[in-house]
């Protein structure tokens, strides 16, 4: 297969394409749903489009949790048939579809009560571990163990000791939330699908009551374009109502957004070779490891404010620092946090005022011809949505079509990943990188890597490390506009990378030099440097601002001070 590369030239390429013929399927939406569908339809033989109005994975689909699990949580409300759906696509994710990006991690449960809690838990992990054996696909995680109060403090010394009374250690698995979503849209566009992200789309073209195609604004060079589709799929997450509002129809479910917050925490301020998972009297909290860092997270609490730019307050912060300080020796404190990110689940309305009660199951509807909705579940179960709205899709249309093969259909950079894992020394010792360096690009990239190390070649400076973010080569800024279709500093700072979360600076120390690296591949003059700078400076001074004021509403005027599009 050839592997797709999404450059500017390719983006332009894609947009006059779309806007040639009539598609089969065309998705509004490049987040981990959309980009799904277009996989799917692309992989059934259909002629596919994807349009996104700002990057892939911009919205709720780069502010998770950034875990693949069956939401263990879930069995406690005896939600057993989503635990099940979960845990298999976890499964094939793990083995199949994306090893190189979706890796085991053991999270620790302590337990607080003697005698019941140990027996109670015990039993929901036991069932988790079983429920996953039995999904075919579960064979290559570590079962759970129970561990006493001296073994679990040896495990995690960073907790109190009398925090706990013993643990319960279980494992799920975790990956890049972003760059998954991107190397999703990148397979799409391998198997045919046309993709295009700073594509708005500004209207609905109609016949009578059908849907027949969409009005799209070229975000970056100001052109319009009409692209017509025998069906078009709405998977714009918490933007559903907002997108069905664009023809009129309310629709027949509507989406409701929880705001999320996580903060990232440097690795040496958490003592553990764990992850954590802790009871709150709402949820759950984890601690999750992160590279360097450690994961925390989360809230989950009504937003009616800005999607695009969801804003964590001072109370979001110090919410879970009050939290996992409860069971920390050391607690964390302000200073400690690097970074600060919030996002926007969708939730299936209706249900329950509480948004932490409303579903995480997910709905398609066909509310009028021509035009599929589909919207709620979680991440990990994004496959199943992919599949369950091509299939409502292609009822409607007037030919034969395959049925889906997303589950043997694994991700660019997979093939082939384990074999040069296993040669990750040699890789190491023919390219003058450290070995770590080798195992830092397999695991982002996976066979892929050989690409990045090809522009090493051409020019030896992109292999060394950014100064201001020594976890990522120079290599990585420049491939990310080369080749995943980023468009702007911000798209390679802030998802193709994780610098803006990952440095204590937020990334304004790496802006310039990023900036610099990829002008030539985004043909851009120092005037336009210097807009990406100063932009990408205001955004992260706005979401300082936002967390330190009290409340949503103060939160929200603050990060909207900063500008959303950077000018050409």
């Amino acid at each position: 297969m050839k592997t797709a590369i999404l450059g500017p030239a390719q983006r332009a390429e894609a947009l006059a394409r779309m806007a040639e013929r009539e598609l089969d399927i065309l998705v509004v939406g490049a987040g981990v749903v959309g980009a799904g569908t277009a996989l799917d339809a692309a992989t059934r033989g259909l002629s596919t489009g994807l349009v996104e109005a700002r990057d892939w994975a911009s919205g709720t689909s780069s502010r998770s949790s950034k875990l693949i699990h069956g939401g263990l949580r879930y069995l406690e409300m005896l939600d057993f048939a989503l635990v099940r759906e979960a845990l298999k696509e976890r499964g094939l994710l793990l083995e199949r579809l994306a090893p190189h990006l979706v890796k085991p991690v053991p999270f620790l449960y302590p337990l607080q009560h003697k005698g019941w809690e140990r027996w109670y838990a015990g039993s929901g992990v036991a069932l988790y571990d079983a429920m996953s054996v039995s999904s075919g696909h579960g064979r290559g995680l570590p079962v759970h163990r129970h561990l006493s109060h001296k073994r679990a403090l040896q495990v995690a010394p960073c907790l109190k000791k009398d925090a706990l009374v013993g643990a319960l250690q279980y494992y799920d698995a975790q990956m890049d939330d972003a760059r998954y979503v991107t190397t999703m849209v990148r397979t799409a566009a391998a198997y045919g699908a046309q993709v295009a992200n700073r594509a708005r789309v500004v209207g609905f073209l109609r016949e009578g009551e059908r849907v027949v195609g969409v009005r799209v604004e070229d975000v970056e060079g100001g052109g319009d374009y009409e692209i017509r589709a025998q069906q078009i799929v709405n998977a714009t997450g918490v933007w559903t109502d907002d997108t069905q509002a664009l023809i009129g129809e309310r629709g027949q479910f509507h989406v409701r957004a929880s705001k999320g917050i996580h903060l990232v925490v440097p690795k040496d301020r958490i003592h553990s070779t764990s992850g954590l998972i802790l009871r709150t009297e709402k949820s759950v909290l984890f601690v999750i490891p992160w590279g360097r860092h450690w994961i925390v997270g989360t809230t989950d609490t009504d937003w009616d404010l800005d999607k695009a730019h969801p804003a964590a307050s001072s109370a979001d912060i110090d919410y879970l620092l009050e939290h996992v300080n409860e069971v920390l020796a050391t607690p964390l404190t302000r200073d400690d946090v690097e970074g600060v990110y919030a996002g926007l689940r969708p939730l299936l309305a209706g249900e329950s005022d509480a948004t932490s009660k409303l579903s995480r199951e997910h709905t398609v509807a066909h509310p009028v011809p021509g035009l599929v909705v589909v919207a709620g579940g979680k991440y990990t179960t994004y496959r199943v949505m992919a599949k369950d709205a091509v299939d409502e899709a292609v009822h409607a249309l007037d030919q034969r079509v395959a049925d889906c093969v997303t589950e043997d259909v694994p991700l660019v950079g997979a093939e082939g990943y384990r074999a040069l894992w296993n040669a990750r020394a040699r890789i190491a010792a023919r390219t003058g990188l450290h070995v770590a360096r080798i195992e830092h690009l397999l695991n982002r990239y996976g066979s892929l890597t050989e690409e990045l190390l090809e522009l090493v070649v051409a020019d030896p400076s992109l292999g060394e490390p950014l100064a201001h973010a020594e976890d990522y080569l120079r290599a990585e800024a420049v491939y990310a506009c080369t080749h995943e279709g980023a468009r702007h500093l911000d798209d390679v700072l802030t998802r193709r990378t994780r610098i803006s979360i990952e440095t204590f600076d937020r990334g304004t120390r790496s802006a310039r030099e990023v900036a610099e690296l990829i002008a030539p591949a985004l043909g851009w003059d120092g005037d336009q440097i210097e807009k990406e700078i100063a932009h990408y400076q205001k955004r992260v001074e706005a979401e300082r601002e936002s967390q330190r004021q009290p409340d949503d509403l103060t939160a929200d005027a603050a990060r909207l001070g900063a500008p959303d599009i950077v000018p050409l």
